[in-house]
């Protein structure tokens, strides 16, 4: 039997137990360090680093060594010891025997201050780099929490088709592919089939997908595919019974996030977070654009908000309130989705909002209007084909309820918890109108 198979693997986290055991380790190598009678070798696994340390008397394990290159993948079989000296963990393994399991090539094809863009080049390197693994890991913590807290509050969870035979926002902004003799379109989001559950009686519904947009945009929080979690609640009162909801929720998945893993989180990027006290800071439109003016600063457009008023708007609310959140609500109707609900007084306002976070929008979202005339109504306002909306139209002809919902930008929630300057920084493999590769 292969000494290598007779051990079961420990993990670097645990070793500090292990003093004096045999222990088998799997891992990359990060750093190799040759003296004259001695080799240093710092091991990394997904919990930690150790110095793994070689006499050169045993010419056997030398031999072996001498062809190992940073950033090969090895199993090492060897015995725990206390070395105080030692910063990584004050101890070290005294190697026994070594498996070179994949070696790399000795010229490795970025660094770690290449930066995102060519990290994206070669994601199978720069997904090591510290605190990269831990990008998806809060990813993962913080999804399970948001679903724990759908199905604590009777949710259904759905996975819509991203195949459309007709635009599902505007098409303007949409991906046409050849689909057999026809053509179909990715989905830009899963609104219509949210909508349909709706309909359908399910009451409340949520899903995490990738969504496509065809914006040639380049900024830093922008890409072409993306996951986007999306919620529908049917039965509300208003667009506020959805901003209630979703703050409440906000709260619990960034809460469960800095319990698990706030402090590595502090010790990699240096950001401290805390979950946010509600209730979140709630501003109209027309309000959001006189602080904006007092500010000195005017929207390009008048129905919507640019970059730098958001990020100014957040500045004004947390000096006012000590309130990194803050809603945007009752946008223009000219700025939004046709099937936003209009206010019965204001037709020109809808009961839509948006949620800004440090500056950066994470969440559009709406009471939707669910009177099948009302909804013809809006759509031939905006010159839009009815036959291009016939299934989406015959959603709402058979009755519904009053609903609403948001769709929320994980990558963006992702760039704000660990203060990523670009959302290619918390994404495993980034689409931009520039990359399709790897």
């Amino acid at each position: 039997m292969s000494p290598f198979s007779s051990l079961s693997r420990s993990l670097v986290a645990e070793l500090s137990q292990c003093i004096g055991h045999r222990v088998k380790l799997q891992g990359f190598v990060e750093a190799i360090r040759d003296q004259k009678r001695m080799r240093f070798i710092v091991l990394r696994d997904p919990t930690g680093k150790v110095q793994l340390t070689q006499s050169k008397d045993n010419t056997a394990l030398t031999g072996a060594l001498d062809a190992l290159t940073p950033e090969s993948a090895v199993i090492v079989i060897g015995t725990v010891v206390a070395a105080p000296s030692v910063k990584l963990g004050g101890l070290e393994i005294l190697i026994e025997s070594v498996e070179i399991c994949g070696l790399a090539d000795p010229q490795l094809p970025i660094a770690y201050d290449s930066g995102p863009e060519k990290w994206m080049d070669h994601r199978q390197v720069s997904l090591r780099y510290p605190g990269q693994q831990l990008v998806f890991t809060v990813q993962t913590t913080l999804e399970a929490a948001m679903r724990a807290f759908w199905q604590q509050n009777g949710f259904c969870e759905i996975h819509s088709p991203k195949l459309m035979g007709t635009a599902s926002e505007s098409g303007a902004e949409v991906f046409a592919v050849k689909y057999f003799d026809t053509k179909a379109f990715l989905a830009q989001s899963p609104q219509f089939y949210k909508q349909m559950a709706i309909a359908g009686g399910m009451e409340r519904v949520f899903e995490i997908g990738p969504v496509f947009r065809a914006e040639p945009s380049f900024t830093s929080r922008h890409e072409t595919e993306f996951p986007s979690i999306d919620m529908e609640m049917g039965w509300i009162e208003d667009h506020h019974e959805l901003m209630a909801f979703e703050e409440r929720w906000l709260a619990h998945a960034i809460g469960t996030v800095v319990e698990v893993h706030g402090p590595q989180i502090e010790a990699l990027y240096g950001v401290s977070i805390a979950p946010p006290s509600l209730p979140f800071p709630k501003v109209t439109f027309s309000e959001a654009l006189a602080i904006l003016a007092r500010l000195g600063h005017v929207p390009a457009r008048h129905d919507d908000l640019d970059a730098e008023g958001e990020r100014l708007l957040c500045e004004h609310i947390a000096a006012e309130t000590d309130h990194e959140f803050v809603f945007i609500t009752d946008y223009p109707a000219s700025g939004r989705a046709f099937y936003h609900m209009r206010h019965e007084d204001r037709p020109d306002l809808t009961k839509g909002f948006d949620l800004l976070w440090r500056g950066l929008e994470i969440t559009t979202g709406a009471q939707r209007e669910h009177r099948h005339n009302r909804l013809v109504a809006q759509a031939q306002e905006r010159g839009m084909r009815l036959d291009s909306l016939s299934d989406y139209l015959d959603f709402f002809r058979f009755g519904c309820p009053p609903h609403g919902g948001m769709g929320v930008g994980l990558g963006r929630i992702l760039m704000r918890l660990l203060n990523a300057a670009s959302i290619r920084e918390v994404t495993l493999l980034s689409r931009t109108p520039k990359r399709l590769r790897p």
